[in-house]
């Protein structure tokens, strides 16, 4: 049972227009799948599966792919054949501040490089054992030899939420002056709220001109609303994963801020977002992660209406329950008959049985009442 477009309005977002006004005008995505998304306990890929997403991710419309070609020879001989696929989107080569990993780099023909240096306390004093003096100097030398050898270089300030603000940005003037091109501030163990990132990133920006990259963590639930809190302060690329995958709890869903992107911040982009859908079963279909019913965008119950008054609004426009059509990102809507249908539930589901006469809505809705969880009746909607 179809709705004529003519009832189909456009939905009013009086309240987004007024409140969302926003002056970011572009915002870039590193999807690093194939190197955080590793980093996901029992998260294993193939070469072929590597470069079947690599593939996937550039039709999308990312900007930059991430891989480690430092992690083993598979991911090396992975890093190396992506490259050659001559993708539009940048393959970073990922590897730590090491002269040694960055000719690993080189030895993949990349052109860009990504490393990483701890510099909070906890990181120098426990994980490296260096002084701040010697990550400094390792950090200037690291970028210095990539650019000898023509490289771009991006440098992540590793727990940079959680260093000493003078230090930081010490390491980010002087990492500057020796050339590097991007430098990515991440909240490595997701410490700050929205406000806590955008302090930290327009304290960076502030000081530094080069582009800003955030990459952050979820290990509370904010990572997504860093991200663009981190854009507002000057950022301009969010790091993602496919299904939000990752180290501990991991990093924004590529759904979920691909999509922001487009229908809350309203920023002209190339996403292929009809595509989301795909890439989540996928990666699910490699992992076994299977997302959770209500994960946004692609979650099985993101476009699921049940309650009876949200079906009977849904059946004359979707847009009462809706902000973005469920076809443009791949998924599909679909209606629950249970307990709460009501009575226009009941008449739907009578008309989709071919039951033109409705005088036996009332019993039909007491029946489905009755209906316990195992027992739902779900069937596709099609309203578009």
């Amino acid at each position: 049972m179809p709705i004529s477009p003519k009832l189909v309005m456009k939905e009013p977002n009086y309240y987004a227009e007024t409140y969302n006004k926003a002056s970011i005008k572009h915002i870039k995505i590193l999807d690093s799948t194939l190197r955080e998304g590793e980093q996901h306990p029992g998260v294993y890929f193939t070469n072929k599966q590597r470069i079947q997403i690599a593939w996937m991710l550039d039709y999308f419309g990312v900007d930059q792919i991430e891989i480690s070609p430092v992690v083993s020879t598979d991911h090396f001989d992975a890093t190396k054949i992506i490259i050659k696929q001559g993708l539009k989107a940048d393959i970073v080569a990922h590897v730590r501040a090491l002269k040694s990993d960055i000719d690993i780099a080189l030895k993949c023909d990349s052109n860009w490089v990504a490393t990483y240096l701890g510099i909070s306390d906890v990181h120098l004093n426990d994980k490296l054992r260096i002084t701040r003096e010697e990550a400094l100097e390792r950090s200037i030398d690291v970028v210095e030899y990539a650019k000898k050898h023509g490289l771009k270089i991006r440098f992540t300030v590793e727990d940079g939420s959680r260093a000493n603000p003078d230090f930081l940005i010490k390491l980010c003037k002087s990492i500057e002056n020796s050339k590097v091109d991007r430098i990515s501030l991440p909240d490595t163990v997701g410490i700050l709220h929205p406000s806590g990132m955008y302090n930290f990133v327009k304290k960076v920006r502030s000081e530094i001109k080069i582009p800003l990259d955030v990459h952050c963590h979820n290990d509370v639930g904010f990572a997504l609303a860093n991200s663009f809190a981190a854009c507002k302060a000057g950022a301009d690329q969010i790091h993602t994963t496919i299904d939000g995958i990752g180290e501990r709890t991991g990093i924004p869903s590529l759904a979920e801020v691909a999509t922001a992107i487009s229908h809350i911040y309203k920023i002209k982009n190339d996403f292929r977002l009809d595509m989301l859908v795909d890439l989540s079963r996928l990666i699910e279909q490699y992992t076994k992660i299977i997302p959770y019913d209500s994960k946004p965008i692609v979650g099985s119950s993101a476009y699921k209406h049940k309650a009876g008054t949200h079906l009977a609004a849904v059946l004359k426009n979707p847009a009462a329950y809706e902000i973005i059509n469920p076809r443009s990102v791949g998924n599909k809507r679909r209606i629950v008959f249970g307990e709460l249908s009501g009575k226009t539930g009941a008449s739907y589901l009578l008309s989709v049985l071919g039951i033109k006469n409705t005088k036996f809505s009332k019993d039909v809705a007491q029946s489905l009442k009755k209906l316990r969880m195992g027992d739902l009746i779900e069937i596709p909607l099609d309203t578009d």
